[in-house]
């Protein structure tokens, strides 16, 4: 694809990462990528969290499960010279769209400069209300058999069970995916007792946050969904002062 516009300079891609939600948790350099742009694309969902820096650009907009067609748009105004981000939540290489966008590019001869603009991913959102559930080496998988088997997530589940990692579950729940969660409990449940803390962290940085520290045993009964977030501890962890904490082995 050739660059159609040619008043126009070389353009190109930041694919922004923009946080879990609030301002707040943005970076500086999510804000001042979206500032250079003049085109912002994005999940309409997620254009919404960033409405304050769009005023005047052109917007892409898209709903969910849309992810190749708006990045492809998005890769089509930046190889006609314009300055584009690409926005996803949380962070933009964790279950964001980084890795689409180069594939994309690459696969349909996309000649364009991008850039990868990270940001604050749920799993570290979420760690941070809790405590510091994820203070040691631990893993992040999501439950969501869209992209990848279930077959192929049960056994990364059970490989994180056995090592005795805390774990973040991305995706835990949706409406039509009901029985996933409770097979990824049963599983953690075979590697470590009942009484293991798990948080339980939902609509992170949005005015309907909430935070429930539960554990292996009773986890499930919280209220889950797909903009929640579960963080299950591994055999160290524990409650302090009523926050998840993974020790680090120091000696005190």
């Amino acid at each position: 694809m050739q660059r159609s516009d040619g008043g126009r300079g070389k353009g190109k891609l930041f694919v922004v990462g923009v946080g879990p939600g609030h301002p707040l948790d943005r970076t500086r350099r999510a804000e001042e990528a979206l500032r250079q742009s003049d085109v912002v694309a994005g999940y309409s969902k997620y254009l919404d969290l960033v409405e304050d820096l769009c005023d005047g650009k052109e917007l892409i907009s898209t709903g969910m499960t849309k992810e190749v067609d708006r990045c492809r748009m998005a890769l089509a105004r930046a190889v006609e010279g314009h300055i584009v981000s690409l926005v996803s939540s949380g962070d933009a290489g964790i279950y964001g769209m980084a890795g689409l966008a180069m594939e994309l590019a690459a696969a349909e001869g996309m000649d364009v400069e991008i850039e990868v603009t990270p940001g604050v991913s749920a799993a570290n959102a979420a760690g941070a209300l809790l405590g510091a559930p994820l203070a040691l080496d631990f893993a992040a998988i999501s439950l969501s058999d869209l992209l990848v088997p279930w077959e192929m997530i049960i056994k990364r589940l059970e490989a994180v069970a056995a090592a005795d990692m805390a774990c973040a579950l991305y995706n835990p729940k949706s409406k039509k995916r009901v029985t996933q969660l409770k097979e990824a409990a049963d599983i953690f449940l075979k590697s470590r007792p009942g009484s293991t803390p798990v948080g339980v962290c939902d609509s992170i940085g949005l005015g309907e946050q909430s935070v429930r520290i539960s554990d292996l045993d009773n986890f499930q009964k919280e209220e889950i969904g797909m903009r929640t977030i579960i963080i299950i501890g591994c055999s160290e962890t524990k409650i302090i002062n009523g926050k998840m904490v993974t020790p680090r082995g120091y000696s005190i």
